[in-house]
């Protein structure tokens, strides 16, 4: 049951906000800045009117556009948002990976003049450079802003890559594609994987892959998890051509 002295939704500091019910926290929100300089906002509470209560205290103070994302099967939380104005910017299917080389058909890669490098094995200053001309390829199609990856930035702007997280693939002495991969310990996360435009259509991506997948099978980890956007045709088929299932899909909602 809600309760009716809701007595304040009181902004605790920079990113974060409370609602009281006579002193007692009954809800929560925050705003989280990505990389991109995009603001997310996100609201805990069992209680329906706190949220929009909470939610509309954050919106009178932050500037626009706002964004949030939401499991598609959560239908309380997609209407509580849309109802304050969000709407569907861009929709993500979430996959689940078997990493069993007998289930998912990769073996070691094995690609005349590739050699895959295992996490942690890459120089960062190649890995810096290989990042930013990816970004530039994939900003010039698909647009940067649609990829999952989050990737950490310096005070001056400079990405912030750590080579234990990605695993690179190098041609002739130099880097042409990347995996990124979250170490989560019971199931991985993939946020990217990426080749330069000139190197694709020749199974360096799926090397990648098969790497990723098998450093996780030896670590006795059964499933990796890959979020990818509905319109990224090329991913979802590299996927589900190695036995990934469909789990599930998030909603990015914007407020502008």
């Amino acid at each position: 049951m809600e309760s009716a002295y809701l007595t304040a939704v009181t902004q605790v500091s920079e990113r974060h906000w409370h609602a009281l019910d006579d002193d007692r926290v009954v809800g929560r929100g925050e705003v989280s800045h990505r990389p991109d300089g995009r603001r997310f906002l996100s609201v805990d509470t069992w209680q329906g009117s706190v949220f929009d209560r909470l939610a509309e205290a954050m919106l009178a103070r932050l500037p626009r556009p706002l964004y949030t994302v939401v499991d598609e099967a959560d239908v309380d939380l997609l209407s509580g948002w849309e109802r304050l104005g969000f709407a569907p910017r861009r929709r993500e299917w979430e996959y689940v990976i078997p990493t069993d080389p007998q289930l998912t058909g990769l073996g070691p890669a094995q690609l005349a003049g590739v050699t895959v490098l295992p996490a942690g094995a890459a120089d960062e200053g190649a890995l810096g450079d290989l990042y930013r001309a990816v970004r530039a390829e994939v900003d010039a199609t698909l647009g940067w802003h649609n990829m999952p990856a989050e990737v950490l930035s310096r005070p001056d702007g400079s990405p912030l890559l750590d080579p234990a997280r990605f695993t690179v693939a190098v041609e002739s002495g130099g880097y042409v594609g990347l995996a990124r991969v979250a170490p989560l310990p019971r199931q991985p996360r993939i946020g990217l994987i990426a080749v330069r435009a000139d190197r694709r259509r020749r199974g360096i991506a799926r090397a990648l892959l098969a790497e990723v997948l098998g450093a996780a099978h030896q670590r006795g980890i059964p499933t990796a998890s890959a979020d990818v956007h509905q319109s990224n045709h090329p991913a979802i088929a590299l996927l589900e051509g190695a036995g990934a299932r469909r789990a599930g899909s998030n909603l990015e909602l914007v407020l502008r």
